[in-house]
This record gives structure tokens, sequence and C-alpha cells, in this order.
């Protein structure tokens, strides 16, 4: 009977008959198990986008037919314009940045002791949300030294190089024997050996005056010699002090620099001293004194991290902070399932470490590298949260993105329609990234 039927071809009943699936369960059963997530995926995901995709058509009131011209505007619309292009720079150099820091920090943790700790500390800026990281790095970038980090130690590297001014407010008062040239005060007469000159200033408070400064003398002849005085010309309280002449309560001006200067050039120069006093030899005879701009310039303030030209590198910045960590410790991982035997065999074959470092470890990470890479671009074209909170009001239209357009579009100018063109654009723009990395993963799979 067994060879009758497999004559006659009739196929066993419960063969033609299965509806289980591979894993032997019933396909209805299957399904029935399925139905919740798909009801869900169906209402979180595929309406909302099929939703946006038809209202992107359709105009600000959502009554009338646009067509593309919602489309139209994000080419022609200086702020989406704006936003595209950083996007781009976003793109380019966020994940490049981030991952190179991370390809770096997983290879030299693995030659050291403490290498787990480092990682952690790496790791750790991950468990901050974007809401808390915005507020840190627009502290850190604050343009004051005293509040911001970043420009603390800019305005301290700075000024170890180029010393600041302690008179940056100063000025000739009243009667005073200098003018203004430029950004100098220049005595009106030429001096002569023998003459005494007093330099009177005004303008710096008594508060922010050196704490070397000691109380001004006024200035005694020498054979030969110019001497003089600078010193702040001013006493607290209506009709207190002398004029042009030191106050017991008054103070020079320590360090002060004072040129000579005939015929435009600078015959000779030097510095007041603590209490304003200061001496110039004969070479001085018929020039006229000099307070060089130098001693006026305002103290170095740093750099203007949150203005336009640099805001998106900052906030780029403080996105590298937090995901250098994640690019580590999923290469880390790949490094960790490197085999072992290739790194030293290229080491006996004589490489040096940046040779095993850079034609074996990179080339057989590279499949790490760009599931890092990919993620991390696909994670940049969604970033909001950290532009809109570190960036100011001022400077916001110089650091968008498309993210952040779309909300301003959507929820500040009523603009629905073409909020809504952005995101179908942004979901364009997403769709083959993450199709390569699908792709990249199932290939990983075959393997």
């Amino acid at each position: 009977m067994a060879s009758a039927n497999a004559a006659g071809g009739t196929p066993p009943p419960a063969a033609s008959k299965s509806r289980k699936s591979v894993t032997g369960t019933r396909k209805s059963v299957a399904a029935l198990f399925l139905l919740p997530a798909l009801v869900l995926l169906g209402a979180l995901v595929v309406y909302p986008i099929g939703y946006s995709v038809v209202r992107s058509f359709y105009d600000q009131s959502g009554d009338g037919f646009a067509g593309f011209d919602n489309y139209e505007a994000l080419f022609t619309d200086e702020g989406i314009r704006t936003a595209l292009k950083n996007n781009v720079i976003w793109v380019v150099f966020a994940p490049t940045v981030a991952t190179a820091l991370g390809l770096i920090f997983a290879v030299l943790t693995e030659r050291v002791r403490w290498g787990t700790a480092f990682k952690l500390v790496v790791f750790m800026p991950m468990a901050i949300s974007m809401l808390a990281a915005g507020i840190i790095f627009r502290l850190v970038y604050d343009q004051d030294p005293d509040k911001g980090v970043a420009n603390a130690v800019w305005v301290g590297v700075h000024d170890t190089f180029a010393e600041a001014s302690a008179f940056p407010k100063a000025h000739p008062g009243r009667d005073s024997p200098l003018v203004a040239q430029g950004g100098s005060f220049v005595t009106k007469a030429t001096v002569s050996t023998g003459d005494t000159v007093t330099l009177p200033l005004v303008g710096v408070a008594p508060e922010q005056m050196p704490g070397d400064a000691k109380r001004a003398v006024p200035p005694q002849a020498e054979p030969g010699k110019i001497t003089g005085t600078t010193w702040q010309d001013f006493t607290r309280g209506k009709g207190v002090g002398t004029l042009g002449a030191p106050d017991a309560s008054e103070v020079g001006y320590p360090g002060m620099k004072i040129e000579a200067v005939r015929d435009g050039k600078v015959v000779e120069s030097t510095k007041a001293a603590d209490d304003g006093t200061f001496t110039l030899s004969e070479k001085a005879d018929g020039a006229q004194l000099r307070l060089p701009a130098s001693n006026f310039k305002e103290p170095y303030n740093g750099l203007d991290w949150l203005g336009p030209s640099l805001v998106t590198p900052a906030i780029i910045g403080s996105y590298i902070w937090m995901w250098a960590g994640f690019a580590m410790v999923l290469i880390a991982a790949g490094l960790a399932g490197m085999p072992r035997e290739l790194l030293e065999a290229a080491r006996v074959d004589g490489a040096n470490e940046w040779q095993v470092f850079r034609r074996v470890t990179v080339p057989l990470l590279a499949p790490v590298l760009a599931v890092v890479a990919v993620t991390l671009m696909i994670n940049v074209l969604k970033v909001f949260d950290l532009v809109f909170i570190i960036a100011p009001g001022s400077s916001q239209d110089d650091a968008n993105v498309l993210a952040l357009e779309l909300y301003r579009k959507g929820f500040s100018e009523d603009q629905p329609g073409i909020a809504s063109a952005i995101s179908v654009f942004l979901l364009l723009l997403v769709i083959p990234v993450m199709w390569f990395n699908v792709r990249r993963l199932k290939r990983e799979v075959r393997r």
C-alpha cells in the first residue's frame, strides 16, 4: 500500500492540510498574538506617516490642495535652507568625529589596567538626557569667563601669553594735559630734561584698581631726566580733592606704559611704579609723552561660542561628548571579538603598532565602524533637543536644523503643511541610511 501511494503520487492528508508555521504554531494563533502589535504599529507609525504625507499636499488651513508648493518651500525658504545646510554639516562631522574618538578610546583603553574605569567615565554622558546635557553645555559655553568653563579655560590660556589691561575704562579728565589720539592719549606739549610731568586719568572705579596700586605721590625733579606721575585723579565726594594734583586718597596706575614719541617714532619707553611715578632719560628730551592704546584695551573675554559663527560647531561638540562613549562601547565589543593571532602575526612580520592599527585593526573593524557611523547618521538627522536648548534666541536661526524647523513651522508659525513636508523629507533622508544599516546587519547574520 505504501508503494501504491508513492506510485499514485497522492500526498498524505496531513501534508496537504497543514496550516502551521515553521515553528509548529498554527498561523491563525500566530496572527492572533501579532494583532495587538500590528494595531499599535499601524496606529503609532503607519497612520501618522500616511497622514503626514497627505497633509503635506494641503495648504495652511488644510482645506485647499496645495500640490507641491510645500515641497517647493523646502528649497526656497531661507530658514529651511539654513537648516538643510546645517544638517549636512551635522551628518558629515558629528558621526565621523564621534566614531573616530570611539575607535581611539577603544584601542587605547585595551592597553591600560584602568581601561574599564575610563570606559565607564566616557560612557557616562549617555545616561544623561538630552535636556540635561543641553542645560549643562549652555552653561559651559556662557560668554562670561566666571561662569562658562570653555571661556574660563580659553581666557586663561590667552592671558598667559597676552596680559590683559588693568585700565580699560581710563581716560583724561577735565583740564587734562592729555588729548586722545586714536586709542592712545598724548601730551599736548613736548617735555624737556629736568621737567616734571603729571598725567592724570579718571574712569576706573576704585574697587577695580589693581591690588598693588599705592598712594600716588607728586613727581620730584631730577637733573638730566624727566620725571612724572600717572594716577587716578578722582576722590569720592563733591568738591573733594585737588584737580591735576595727587591727593592723599588717590592711587597711582602701576604698570602703566609711557612712551616718548618724537617725529612719530618711540625714542624711549618705561612703566609706572606702584605709586604711579616714572622716569625717562635725556633721550626723551623734546618728545611728547604717550600712553599707548595697549594700556586701555578691553580685557579679553573669550570666544562667543554661541554666536552666529561658532554655535553649530559648539553644539556638535556637546553631541560628541554624549555619543563618543556609545561608539567606544560598540567598537570595543568588536575589538574583543577580533582574532588576536592576526595582530600577533603582523607584529612578528615586523609591523609597528601604527601599521598594525592601520592595516589590520581598522580593516577588521570596518563592519562595526560602518554600523556605528550609520547609526549616528540616523541619529543626527533627527537632532532637536540640543539645538533647541543650547542655541540662544539671537543665534537659533544660525544653528537651525530640520527637526527644529519642523517644530517651529508646525507650532510657532502655524504652517502645518510645510511642517508635514519637512517630516516627509526627513523620512526620505533616513530611509536609505536605515536600509543600508539593515542590509549590512543581515549580511553579518549570514556570516
